[in-house]
């Protein structure tokens, strides 16, 4: 079986809330500004609407038969519409489990409303069975599916007020956790240009992400202790192989717990 564990992260799309709003004239931070008023005056916070997040890196780890390894999608360079592309590309290609923290409360909902933005085609994505009868019962859409594997949903138990921070749950079971920048930084780190450093940021979420996984599916019965064991070496040696600073960074947090 494929898993396929992702992560995004976004800012405000400077653009659409210009239309949106009738800010014609404004500088870019001055219509960030006016976004974060207006929505701090809607909700009493600043955190933008989940069309309005232009997503700047989408992170995976893909583990296949052939071993594990952990990537961001495109290049620094690559704009939203080739990010959603590949991500789309990936499914297909792949036919996964697709496993995420909080990816049906935010993650998936942004990436649909980006590529209704973008005009993605994303066929595989939003199958129900019509063409593919596998995905009648199991599909990518269905919260109650296993297709999709959004952890924190599930491990909630569906009730919002269980829900819990990756980060908390990923140092709780002695994973590293969130090692440097942190989701409340991505913003002021894309208007510096430190689009690397969200994208390492956002591996290692991703990281998180599907340790946490390799918990959960030990625990329902899925992976022996053995299997498990060797599944957490088999990240470790995909991580010092790729010889990264912020993947040696990891492990060194991981090493120390």
């Amino acid at each position: 079986m494929n898993v396929f564990v992702f992560d995004v992260e976004s800012v405000p799309d400077i653009e659409s809330g210009r239309k949106i709003h009738d800010l014609q004239g404004l500088e870019d931070a001055d219509v960030v500004r006016a976004m974060e008023q207006l929505r701090s005056q809607q909700t009493g916070n600043t955190f933008m609407p989940h069309y309005l997040q232009r997503i700047v890196a989408i992170s995976v780890v893909l583990s296949t038969t052939d071993g594990v390894r952990v990537w961001s999608l495109g290049s620094p360079e690559s704009g939203e519409k080739e990010l959603l592309e590949r991500f789309f590309a990936g499914l297909e290609k792949y036919n996964p489990t697709l496993v995420s923290w909080n990816g049906s409360g935010f993650d998936l909902p942004v990436i649909q409303f980006r590529s209704l933005l973008h005009g993605v085609n994303a066929h595989h994505y939003w199958q129900t069975g019509d063409e593919d009868t596998s995905f009648r019962y199991n599909n990518y859409l269905s919260r109650f599916h296993w297709r999709h594997i959004d952890l924190m949903d599930v491990l909630a138990g569906y009730q919002p007020r269980a829900f819990a921070k990756l980060d908390h749950i990923a140092t709780m079971l002695g994973f590293p956790g969130k090692t440097g920048m942190d989701g409340s930084q991505v913003g002021a780190a894309w208007l510096a240009g430190e689009i690397e450093a969200i994208r390492n940021y956002c591996e290692t979420d991703a990281l998180n992400t599907y340790l946490v996984y390799l918990c959960f599916e030990k625990m329902r019965g899925k992976l022996s202790q053995g299997v498990y064991e060797s599944r957490l070496e088999q990240v470790r040696a995909s991580l010092a192989e790729a010889q990264k600073p912020h993947l040696d960074d990891f492990l060194s947090h991981w090493a120390s717990d």
